[in-house]
């Protein structure tokens, strides 16, 4: 039972486990509450943005199964912003999606990155948990139901080295997406 990281796009086949469980977890939380398509959210944003040297999106595997993953693109010059944090169905609560969000962090850090912006759905309430609970500020007021708000963003500062990274080329840069 060996969990690896795999860093690759959301294209990659390995990476379909992962886009097809968020689309149907969306669709069936939120529908079209929000005025668009059940699962409009998966085709919201390209490949593109998920790659370096501004993004990154990594698998979390086991035994060769996709059990996880997640990714980031560019919010800001000195912040990335998290998508797609999942853990698959038959192994949540095993703090792998913590494993996740920590992966991100640390490669959002080496790519020069100082802050973490995210937000999560209000029908999401064990990623509204995470992201407390590992030490993220709400930008909201959490004394107030959720579906209030509807999003719910959040914010983390990252340690005192990042931002301080010489930019690389994207070859050059550790985790940087590989074909598959």
């Amino acid at each position: 039972m060996a969990d690896s990281f795999i860093y690759t796009t959301p294209l990659d086949a390995r990476s379909q486990p992962l886009i097809e469980a968020l689309t149907w977890e969306y669709a069936t939380r939120y529908g079209s509450i929000f005025g668009e398509p059940p699962g409009a959210e998966m085709s919201r944003y390209p490949a593109e943005l998920f790659a370096p040297p501004d993004g990154n999106f990594v698998l979390l595997v086991r035994d060769g199964r996709t059990i996880g993953g997640g990714a980031f693109m560019r919010h800001d010059r000195h912040t990335a912003e998290l998508k797609r944090i999942w853990t698959h169905a038959d192994f949540r609560r095993q703090g792998l999606a913590r494993k996740v969000v920590e992966e991100l962090e640390a490669q959002a850090q080496r790519q020069g990155y100082s802050r973490i912006y995210l937000t999560t759905g209000f029908r999401q309430p064990e990623a509204k948990e995470l992201y407390l609970q590992t030490g993220y500020r709400p930008l909201f007021d959490i004394t107030v139901d959720p579906e209030v708000h509807l999003k719910l963003p959040f914010e983390k500062e990252l340690g005192p080295l990042a931002g301080h990274l010489p930019h690389a080329s994207a070859s050059e840069r550790p985790g940087a997406a590989s074909a598959a």
